[in-house]
């Protein structure tokens, strides 16, 4: 008698954001809960107190933020669509199952392995959804995974994907969003500046050894192609708390750009696969407002990837990468 094979599993692994404005403060409380995000020698007691007071005051500036996005952040919807759509097409090479985990909000990590393994998977592929590796973010998601990993199923064959910030349909399709972006432009562009926009760091992290700077550079490297002659600049936009941050700061570098008198600008978000706060609030909103208020005349954004065809097929070659023990 035949015996079925097992399925094969994976999870896609991303930061999580509130699902109500009631959720803000609880998440902003997980997120400095982390200390890979609160990078402080103090007991498990004491963090807390700390977390849930920081959470406390920030909430008040945040929440107004996601009220302005319909009361929610949207990166869970749209996390699970990519892990619904990413089923879909891995089904042509097997009996697959996939399913997203939030480091700081719902769905958790340690829900998610019940649904794993009641399953029964064969194996399992754990794919960060950070293109560039930093401990503080991707990281912190690979650690948890790994830890209830070995915890709960240490016989289970697992691979992971930590980054993939250099992999070729990465790559493509940055640059296939910024020819789409620069067709828009008069003249196709032909006067436009190219902001590339990373998520901002600690430069204490980098010092440390951290290969996120490293890996950003290297993705912008293997884009400038697809900008052809035309001047361009990396800056980071997201930081918060008073320690040094990589620089420039995205706001500053359109500071700088209009008062050289730049009048067309396009912005190419490398840190996010999906729409969240910093692309429908940060850039969307209030990096476009300033922009029009400093004399920059034509300021967009490259599309994010979500659900789309070709990042499906980014995640699908991951997997299946992953599952082959080849991941990048």
């Amino acid at each position: 008698m035949l015996t079925a094979a097992k399925p094969s599993a994976v999870i896609l692994l991303n930061m999580g954001g509130p699902d109500s404005e009631e959720a803000v403060e609880p998440f902003l409380a997980n997120l400095f809960s982390d200390p890979a995000i609160l990078p402080l020698p103090l007991p498990g007691v004491f963090r807390g107190v700390l977390a849930r007071f920081i959470a406390r005051k920030r909430a008040a500036k945040v929440r107004p933020r996601y009220r302005a996005l319909g009361g929610k952040s949207p990166q869970l919807d749209i996390t699970a669509r990519q892990a619904e759509e990413l089923e879909k097409v891995l089904r042509a090479d097997g009996d697959w199952r996939v399913r997203c985990a939030m480091r700081y909000w719902h769905p958790r990590a340690e829900d998610v392995m019940d649904k794993i393994l009641s399953d029964r998977p064969g194996e399992l592929v754990v794919v960060s959804l950070y293109p560039h590796y930093s401990k503080a973010v991707g990281g912190s998601s690979l650690k948890e995974i790994r830890e209830i990993v070995g915890r709960r199923c240490p016989d289970l064959s697992v691979r992971y994907v930590e980054e993939f910030h250099s992999h070729p349909l990465f790559i493509r399709a940055h640059a296939d969003r910024i020819a789409a972006a620069l067709a828009e432009f008069p003249h196709e562009g032909r006067d436009t500046f190219v902001l590339f926009s990373a998520h901002n760091l600690p430069e204490k992290l980098i010092r440390q050894g951290d290969p996120y700077l490293d890996q950003v550079q290297a993705t912008v490297d293997a884009l400038l192609p697809a900008i052809g002659e035309r001047p361009w600049k990396l800056a980071f936009q997201s930081r918060s708390g008073p320690v040094r941050w990589l620089e420039p700061e995205t706001l500053d570098a359109l500071r700088e750009l209009a008062a050289g008198g730049q009048k067309e600008v396009l912005l190419v978000p490398l840190s996010f696969v999906c729409d969240q706060i910093e692309t429908l609030y940060e850039i969307d909103g209030y990096y476009t407002e300033e922009a029009h208020r400093l004399g920059i005349e034509i300021f967009r954004r490259t599309s994010a990837f979500n659900a789309s065809p070709d990042f499906i097929a980014q995640l699908r070659a991951l997997a299946l990468e992953g599952a082959e023990g080849d991941a990048p």
